[in-house]
C-alpha cells in the first residue's frame, strides 16, 4: 500500500518540540513537548529530561496544560517552570532528584519568566499588577454570571493587541522576587510603566529589565535596558532612547552585557543588531554593524509552538559568544568574541529556531527544522560542526507518510536584483505529467521563507500541487537596503517579484501546468493576494486569509494601524490618495478570480471588516467569493489557533483549490 503525504488530520499526530535547555553540567537536557489532545481540542505541552549518556528522552511533568519555560537552578539540582495547572500560569520549582514540583507563585493575574539568582536561593519573575492590588494578591474564583460588564475607556491609541485583546491600561507589568528559603515574595519595580524583567547578573548585583519611560506611549516605539541595582534600587540606563532592544545576556564575570536591538533607522524594516555594553569602561557598541543580515530568527512557518530562540550565549572564557542571524533562508548560529572576531559556526540548509550552550566546550543542544523534518534536538559541537540527533519524536509517525523536498531558485527580478525561494514537487511526482502550482505568499512583509518544516505547503504537496514559494524585496535576509525597498512600495515592485517567480518556473519546469495556478497568503501575503488578483487573471483561485484589503480603514483599526501605515505605505489619513492608491479594495472591480476570504473574528491586527468590506465589494458585483469567519480567533489561527478549527482552515484552503484548479 502506497504512504500518503500529510493531510490536515495529522496535525493531531505531529509533535513541537523547543526551549531546549542545557544543565549547568553540560550533561543533561531538559525541553518542551508538546502534543494536541484531540478530545480536549487543546494543546498540552510537559517538561521532557534526556542525559546526554544514554540519550533516552523521559518525561518530567505530567497532565493536561501547558508547562513551559524551564531554567535550570544555577547548580543543576532544581528546575522552575511555568504551569498552568492551577489556572493562571504560575511558577514551580521541581527537584531533579523526584517529589511534586512546589508551587512558588500565586499571584492574582499570574506569573512568567522565572529567572534564578546566582545563589539559587531567589527566583525573578515578571508579574502583571493592576491598579489597588499588591504583588501578594491572590486569584479569587469568580463564576461567569458573576462578572460585572463595565465600559471600557478609551484613551490611548495603543489599547488593544491582537494576542490580548482589549487592554486593561490600569495593569503594569513588574518584577517580583520569590525567596526560596522563606516563601517571601517582594515587589522590586513599581509605577505606571511596564518593566520586562531579562536577566541576573552572574555576580548577582543587577537584573536587568526593560522599559519605555516615555511621556506619551502612543507616541514612543523605544525599549531601553536598565540595570535595577539590587542592593541601592536604583534604576541605570543602559541604552538612551535611541531605538528598540530586548534580550539581555551576561559575560561569566558581569563585565560585559550583551543584547539586540535597533535604532530604527528604517522603522520596523531595521536589521536587528548585537550590542556590548561595558560595564566596566561603560562603552557601549554595536557588534555586527558590519554584517548586512538580521540578528534573531524571522523564518516564518506554521508548526512549532512556543519556539523560543535564545539571545547572545556566553562561553566560560568571558570573551567567545554565540547568537543567531538570519540569512538567505536559513537561521545561522554565529560565532564572535571580545576581539572582534565573527564568522558562522553553523551554517547548514536549515532552520535553527533554539540552543542551548554549554560554556565550558562550546558544544550545544540545539533545536532544527527543515523542509522535511518538523523540529528535533541535535547535539552539536560548534567547533566543528559535527552533529547527532537527539530526539526522534515524529518519526514514528513520519515513516507512515511521505514529504516532499524543496529545490532552491534563484532569479533575476526588478532592477536586476536577484530573488530566492523554492519549488516543492507534488507528492507522488511523475516525470511526463503536468501538474497544477499554489505561489504562497508570507506574511510580515519583514519576514523570510526558510529551509523549514511548513505544515500547509506539505498538504498542498500530498494533494498534488506543485508549491513555489519565495522571498520578495521586503523580506529579511537580504540585505538591509532589500528589507526596506517594500516601503512606500506596496504593490510595486514586490509583486514584480512574485510575478518574476511564476514566470521562471514556467520556463524552467516543464511540469507545471500553466492554465492550472493558484495563489493565498495571509496577512502581508493576504493584502498581495487581493493585490494579484485585482491586476491579473492568470490565477484560476485564490485564497486570501487575514488580510488587509483598505489602508484607509486600516489606519484607525487595527492594533498598530496608524504606526504600521505611515511606516509602510508612508502615508497617513491627510494622503487618502496614496492610502487608497495602496488598498486591493480600490480594484475590487477587476477582480475575476474565484476568490475565498479566510479570517478570525477576534483578529485585532488586521480587523475582519478588512475581509467584510472586500467580501461585499465582490458579491455585489455578482463575483466568486466564499467567506469563512473562525471564531474565537485572532490573526495568529494558523500558527497557534484552537487545533481542530486549524485543522478546518487546512481542509477550506484544500477544498477551495481542489474545486477551482
Amino acid at each position: 500500500m502506497a504512504k500518503s503525504g500529510i493531510q490536515a488530520e495529522d496535525l493531531y499526530e505531529l509533535k513541537s518540540i523547543v526551549d531546549p535547555q542545557f544543565s549547568p553540567n553540560g550533561k543533561e537536557v531538559v525541553f518542551v513537548q508538546t502534543h494536541i489532545e484531540k478530545e480536549k481540542k487543546d494543546y498540552v505541552s510537559n517538561l521532557f529530561y534526556l542525559n546526554l549518556h544514554d540519550k533516552q528522552a523521559k518525561q518530567w511533568t505530567f497532565g493536561n496544560h501547558r508547562t513551559h519555560s524551564p531554567r535550570w537552578s544555577p547548580n543543576g539540582n532544581e528546575l522552575a517552570f511555568v504551569s498552568t495547572r492551577e489556572g493562571e500560569s504560575q511558577i514551580f520549582v521541581l527537584s531533579k532528584f523526584g517529589g511534586e514540583a512546589k508551587q512558588i507563585t500565586f499571584s492574582k493575574n499570574g506569573a512568567r519568566n522565572p529567572v534564578w539568582s546566582p545563589c539559587g536561593k531567589k527566583i525573578a519573575f515578571s508579574v502583571v499588577i493592576g491598579k489597588e492590588e499588591t504583588i501578594n494578591d491572590q486569584a479569587k474564583e469568580e463564576k461567569a454570571e458573576d462578572k460585572e460588564l463595565k465600559p471600557l475607556e478609551v484613551e490611548k491609541m495603543k489599547y488593544k493587541s491582537d494576542s490580548s485583546g482589549f487592554l486593561d491600561l490600569t495593569q503594569f507589568s513588574h518584577i517580583g522576587m520569590a525567596n526560596l528559603e522563606t516563601g517571601e515574595i517582594e515587589q522590586l519595580t513599581s509605577g505606571d510603566y511596564h518593566h520586562s524583567l531579562d536577566s541576573w547578573s552572574p555576580d548577582g548585583k543587577y537584573v536587568t529589565y526593560l522599559a519605555d519611560f516615555s511621556d506619551d506611549s502612543d507616541e514612543s516605539f523605544i525599549s531601553d535596558v536598565y540595570l535595577f541595582n539590587l542592593e541601592t534600587k536604583e534604576s541605570i540606563p543602559v541604552t538612551k532612547g535611541t531605538g528598540s532592544f530586548w534580550q539581555t545576556s551576561w559575560s561569566p564575570n558581569s563585565r560585559y552585557l550583551s543584547f539586540q536591538g535597533n535604532e530604527q533607522e528604517f522603522k520596523n524594516a531595521t536589521h536587528s543588531k548585537v550590542w556590548i555594553y561595558d560595564l566596566q569602561t561603560k562603552e557601549l557598541n554595536c557588534f555586527t554593524s558590519e554584517i548586512d543580515a538580521p540578528v534573531g530568527d524571522y523564518a516564518v512557518g506554521d508548526f512549532q509552538q512556543g519556539a523560543v530562540l535564545p539571545g547572545v550565549q556566553w562561553a566560560e572564557d568571558n570573551e567567545s559568544f554565540y547568537f543567531v542571524i538570519s540569512d538567505h533562508g536559513n537561521t545561522i548560529v554565529y560565532y564572535g568574541n571580545i576581539s572582534g572576531e565573527i564568522y558562522p559556526a553553523l551554517h547548514d540548509k536549515q532552520h535553527v529556531y533554539g540552543f542551548s550552550l554549554n560554556p565550558k566546550d562550546h558544544t550545544a543542544v540545539v533545536a532544527i527544522s527543515t523542509a522535511t523534518e518538523p523540529g528535533e534536538l541535535y547535539f552539536v559541537n560548534l567547533q566543528n560542526g559535527q552533529k547527532e540527533q537527539l530526539t526522534f519524536v515524529n518519526q514514528e509517525f513520519l515513516q507512515t507518510r511521505v514529504l516532499s523536498d524543496v529545490e532552491p531558485i534563484e532569479f533575476e527580478s526588478e532592477n536586476g536584483w536577484n530573488v530566492h525561494g523554492w519549488l516543492m514537487k507534488p507528492v507522488g511526482f511523475e516525470e511526463g505529467k503536468q501538474y497544477p502550482l499554489i505561489l504562497e505568499i508570507h506574511g510580515g512583509p519583514h519576514a523570510m521563507y526558510a529551509n523549514t518544516y511548513f505544515n500547509e505547503f506539505q498538504i498542498l504537496a500530498a494533494q498534488g500541487y506543485a508549491v513555489l514559494y519565495i522571498n520578495p524585496r521586503g523580506s529579511h535576509g537580504y540585505g538591509q537596503k532589500y528589507v526596506d525597498a517594500v516601503r512606500g512600495d506596496y504593490g510595486g515592485n514586490d509583486y514584480k517579484d512574485l510575478m518574476n517567480a511564476v514566470d521562471y518556473v514556467l520556463d524552467q519546469y516543464d511540469f507545471i501546468d500553466k492554465d492550472r495556478l493558484g495563489v493565498t497568503g495571509g496577512s502581508y501575503g493576504g493584502f498581495m493576494t487581493n493585490w494579484i488578483v485585482g491586476h491579473t487573471n492568470r490565477f484560476k483561485a485564490a485564497v486570501t486569509q487575514r488580510s488587509i484589503s483598505n489602508w484607509i480603514s486600516f489606519y484607525g483599526v487595527s492594533d498598530i494601524g496608524y504606526y504600521f501605515s505611515e511606516w509602510q505605505i508612508i502615508a497617513d489619513l491627510n494622503d487618502i490618495e496614496k492610502l487608497w492608491k495602496h488598498s486591493p479594495l480600490a480594484y475590487a472591480k477587476d477582480i475575476e478570480t474565484p476568490l475565498l476570504i479566510i479570517h478570525s473574528e477576534k483578529d485585532y491586527r488586521c480587523p475582519i471588516e478588512q475581509a467584510e468590506q472586500l467580501f461585499i465589494a465582490l458579491k455585489r458585483q455578482q463575483k466568486q467569493t466564499k467567506f469563512i469567519r473562525f471564531p474565537e480567533s485572532n490573526h495568529e489561527l494558523s500558527r497557534s489557533g484552537k487545533p481542530d478549527l486549524r485543522i478546518k482552515r487546512l481542509n477550506y484552503i484544500k477544498d477551495w483549490f481542489l474545486q477551482y484548479v
